[in-house]
């Protein structure tokens, strides 16, 4: 609405400014009265134009190109290397480019071509984006950043003129390295949509990418999540010659991000990186970024000189549980569902050594009335059948303990149901592991999933026949761990280990 007033005024402005200035030209008035006139009104509409901002008057696909050279400004970067924790292969492989950058004659010599393109694909929040913005950081080099989306438009030629101005602010302030987050918005695979516009831009971006030598001084870098959807012409070899995957951490590089976003805060004595890496199995670098920063803006609310522990365990509970419910409104019959639901949990946990069963809670946090903070043993890469079964009984150990104790099932198994049938959908798949045999079904090309639907069912009722008989057994263990739970809302690792007495055995 704002918009529109401004354009309204702004015509009407320019309406009266010019049959006024025709009125004085064609009457007998001094023409240096007309140009005086005329530079004020002109002066007066630029200060409108000034004060209330021109790019937000401007259409959709124009806007864009104005804010674009807004920012045509060299854009230098101060994160380096020593910014980056984790990753050290990825880094080896980038100190070559870095090298060549620095060094190009030596590598002339020989003959080599530095590569015009690096991508970096894997899932979210794994640092990509912080790789190359350090990589230009490291090479001193212009980091000229574009999002996939902003190529993407509804105008025939948007697209591609601006993937076109892109590339030429790169060659204006070279070195340069041009990165594209999401790049699978404009180079994912081309069909039979008959999207002339997505093709344009898409062609644009190959012919740019063709178009400069390998001593120009520019590198494009492009991320993405989804590397199966890219065009097989933007892979192939003299556009993206280096494909590098960025896959979670593990627990040692877990403990090198660690240490990078806790170097500038206070950590009090309690406070054991090495058991925060542990726990924070399959996080991202992102995660652990958030993490620090959570512990520290705790410690300032309670306010504590030092980060500590307890500030931590918070920390991770806000990011995998979400943030606890103040004076939440539950009933008392749905607090003792709860109960023994995570108590079901814990105990098939603990007895099948699945995970490291770390607290039980009733504290309501997110969604959820209560939950089982666990962990794996370690950072496996392989998963046996036995483990994988392991894993879909203590997901389903929750329900087992409500038909068990109440004879009666709740709605708050939704979540596990769901990713016990993920698993087993990959069980029957992807990994071979049913009587269909050891092969794989690719869902998108069956005309009938009934087998596999057969398959993925035997597996559940199995692992859900099996956590009721362990928790049959242990029924007494169930009512112990509810009513603990039910007077202190929490049980950690020590309390589950008296309890339990340390009981194991082996999934059948």
């Amino acid at each position: 609405m704002k918009k529109n007033l401004h354009i309204i005024l702004l015509t009407l402005s320019l309406l009266i400014n010019i049959i006024f200035g025709i009125s004085l030209y064609t009457s007998k008035v001094n023409h240096i009265d007309f140009i005086i006139v005329s530079t004020l009104s002109f002066l007066l509409i630029g200060y409108i134009l000034y004060k209330n901002n021109i790019s937000e008057m401007l259409p959709v696909n124009y806007k864009n190109e104005f804010l674009n050279k807004e920012k045509e400004s060299n854009t230098k970067v101060n994160i380096t290397f020593r910014d980056v924790a984790g990753l050290d292969e990825v880094i080896d492989e980038l100190k070559i480019i870095i090298d060549f950058m620095n060094n190009t004659e030596k590598y002339n010599k020989m003959g080599a071509k530095i590569p015009k393109g690096i991508l970096f694909y894997g899932p979210p929040g794994t640092g990509k984006t912080l790789l190359a913005t350090a990589l230009a950081g490291e090479t001193n080099s212009s980091f000229i950043t574009a999002s996939g989306s902003e190529f993407v438009e509804k105008y025939v030629g948007v697209g591609a003129s601006r993937i076109r101005a892109l590339f030429a602010r790169a060659k204006k302030t070279t070195p340069s390295i041009i990165f594209i987050d999401e790049i699978d918005a404009v180079g994912s695979k081309r069909n039979n949509d008959n999207n002339s516009e997505k093709d344009q831009t898409l062609n644009q971006l190959l012919v740019e990418m063709d178009g400069f030598n390998s001593n120009d001084g520019i590198i494009v870098i492009g991320a993405t999540n989804r590397l199966d959807m890219l065009d097989e012409a933007l892979l192939r070899p003299g556009r993206f010659d280096r494909t590098i995957h960025i896959g979670n951490p593990n627990v040692k590089a877990r403990l090198e991000i660690l240490k990078v976003h806790t170097r500038n805060k206070p950590l009090d004595s309690s406070v054991v990186l090495e058991e925060l890496a542990k726990k924070t199995h399959g996080m991202t670098g992102a995660h652990l970024s958030s993490i620090c920063n959570e512990a520290a803006i705790l410690a300032v609310i309670r306010h504590k000189q030092k980060i500590g522990r307890e500030e931590f365990d918070e920390a991770i509970e806000r990011v995998v549980a979400g943030l606890q419910k103040k004076n939440p409104d539950v009933l008392e019959k749905e607090r003792k569902i709860a109960a023994h639901h995570e108590a079901g949990h814990a105990i098939i946990g603990k007895i099948l050594n699945a995970s490291t069963v770390e607290k039980i809670s009733i504290v309501p946090r997110g969604e959820a009335l209560g939950y089982v903070l666990n962990f794996p043993k370690d950072d496996a890469f392989l998963m046996t059948k036995t483990e994988l079964k392991n894993k879909i009984t203590m997901l389903l150990g929750g329900r087992a303990a409500e038909e068990i104790m109440f004879n009666e099932v709740s709605t708050g198994a939704e979540n596990d149901l769901k990713e016990a049938t993920n698993i087993s959908y990959q069980m029957v798949c992807n990994y071979g592991m049913s009587e269909l045999g050891n092969r794989i079904f690719d869902m998108r090309m069956m005309k009938s999933t009934d087998k596999i639907d057969v398959e993925v069912n035997k597996i559940i009722n199995m692992c859900y026949t099996n956590a009721k008989k362990i928790l049959i057994e242990k029924k007494d263990k169930i009512v112990q761990i509810a009513d603990r739970l039910l007077s202190n809302e929490i049980i950690t690792k020590e309390e589950i280990d008296e309890l339990m007495d340390d009981e194991k055995q082996m999934c059948v």
